[in-house]
């Protein structure tokens, strides 16, 4: 027997030993909750001060990583939208798996988080004919549905990941534009190249060079637009190219810009570059991107999705003589450097908002390819394999084929498909599946392909 204070009749002690304990705990919870932020904080500055010149790199990993759970997302939505609407029953839509960090229930169907933010994934009753479903929820299964809706909500997924994609391209066409390296909007060449072999250069103004351009010494700015030489109208690239091979090196010839919307006259002397015969101006193209309208955004959009997708089926096609390849040091000049998993197309995106290009040129490229990657994932779901939706998809159009020669024959639908003669296949086109992903991203992980910009 234990030892024991004096009772308390009223109960008073003891209500004020527990209000203590329970401030005790929440001031406990409290401080650990405090440290446990300070850690983050700190480990965040860390980051900062350590990865200083690879934030940028980061930021890109991070978008994609955003981009695509939205888009594992919006798959899932499609299946869940149309099953309700068709009526079915749907009992769970989740972001993530592993352990439920919140849910709540609206009507039948649990919303919620997990803790594993690798996907999402939603719940239809009866899916398949082994699942054990409620008598009374028998009739709102998807088993039980007509053949057509059944066919619309599996492939409502991919169909998502389509409307994405279009979407995505028809705002790199329409609300950023595409890029023209031939319009006469110019900037100035820091220098004379001191051979017509430096001037084809990356680098022409490096090493020995003949001084400054003739149109930065006549005041030529980033921007301006060239609107004649020597009273010849330049309207492009190769117009103004075709100009200059008219003039002669050593001579002033005056030059009209077009600048902040007026006409600037400039007299620039041409240069002369050994073994060059066009006289040399020292101006070289200003990217200009130019907006498509509406229905010219929707048709290039429509163009590029084609595009897109031959290439998607071509991916998918060389993915077997890309495997030798994956880890040998010319990855990238192989067909393995077209292929690529989740972890190398993060590195991707991560290498655009890094690299030194223009705003548009980075959210144009990583558009196209998240884009792309919706393409991808979206036509290679359609393929007719189980667990994939495609291999859903060929079970029940052969339920319906079947369905109908046998009323051909005057005999009864034989009903769904026993998915159990299956399950061994399902298994092992998963097992190949996960194989060849988890091969790809140990190659994109120790024999990365980098953006060659």
């Amino acid at each position: 027997m234990g030892l024991t204070g004096p009772a308390d009749p009223s109960g008073q002690n003891g209500n004020s030993q527990d209000g203590n304990n329970r401030q005790r705990r929440r001031t406990a919870g409290s401080r650990a909750q405090l440290r446990a932020w300070l850690i983050i904080v700190a480990l965040v500055v860390a980051l900062i001060i350590i990865e200083r010149q690879r934030l940028a790199f980061l930021f890109g990993v991070l978008i994609f990583v955003v981009a695509l759970l939205t888009s594992v997302m919006l798959h899932e939505f499609g299946h869940f939208a149309t099953a309700k609407k068709f009526g079915m029953r749907v009992t769970q839509f989740f972001v993530g798996f592993g352990r439920t960090l919140w849910s709540t229930f609206r009507g039948e169907t649990e919303y919620g988080v997990k803790a594993l933010p690798f996907g999402g994934f939603v719940k239809i009753t009866g899916m398949t004919s082994i699942e054990d479903v409620d008598v009374a929820d028998e009739p709102r299964s998807f088993r039980n549905q007509p053949g057509w809706q059944r066919i619309i909500v599996l492939a409502a997924g991919s169909f998502m990941h389509f409307v994405l994609a279009l979407v995505l391209l028809f705002l790199v066409a329409f609300a950023i534009g595409q890029p023209n390296y031939g319009t006469n909007v110019v900037a100035s060449a820091g220098c004379v190249p001191a051979t017509a072999k430096a001037l084809n250069s990356a680098h022409p103004c490096a090493g020995s060079n003949l001084g400054e351009s003739p149109a930065q010494r006549a005041g030529l700015k980033a921007g301006d637009k060239i609107v004649s030489v020597n009273g010849r109208p330049v309207g492009s690239w190769n117009q103004l190219h075709t100009v200059l091979k008219a003039q002669k090196a050593g001579v002033a010839v005056p030059v009209v810009v077009e600048r902040n919307g007026r006409d600037v006259h400039l007299t620039v002397t041409l240069a002369a570059i050994p073994r060059d015969a066009v006289p040399y101006l020292g101006v070289e193209p200003t990217v200009v991107y130019q907006q498509s309208g509406f229905f010219g955004a929707w048709g290039y959009a429509g163009d590029q999705f084609a595009g897109t997708l031959t290439a998607s089926a071509s991916d998918i096609a060389r993915l077997p003589a890309a495997i030798p390849s994956l880890f040998s040091k010319n990855r990238s000049k192989t067909a393995a450097g077209q292929v690529s998993s989740v972890v190398g197309i993060g590195q991707l995106t991560g290498d655009v908002v890094q690299a030194a290009l223009p705003w548009q040129a980075k959210v144009s490229v990583l558009l196209l390819i998240i884009a792309s990657l919706n393409i991808f994932v979206g036509a290679f779901n359609l393929l007719p394999l189980l667990p994939l939706d495609g291999g859903h998809l060929a079970v029940v159009i052969f339920e319906r084929i079947r369905a109908w020669f046998n009323r051909l024959r005057g005999r009864p639908d034989p009903g769904v498909v026993d998915i159990q003669r299956l399950v061994p296949l399902s298994l092992l086109v998963f097992a190949v599946l996960v194989g060849l992903g988890t091969l790809l991203i140990a190659a994109d992980i120790f024999n990365p392909v980098h953006l060659p910009v």
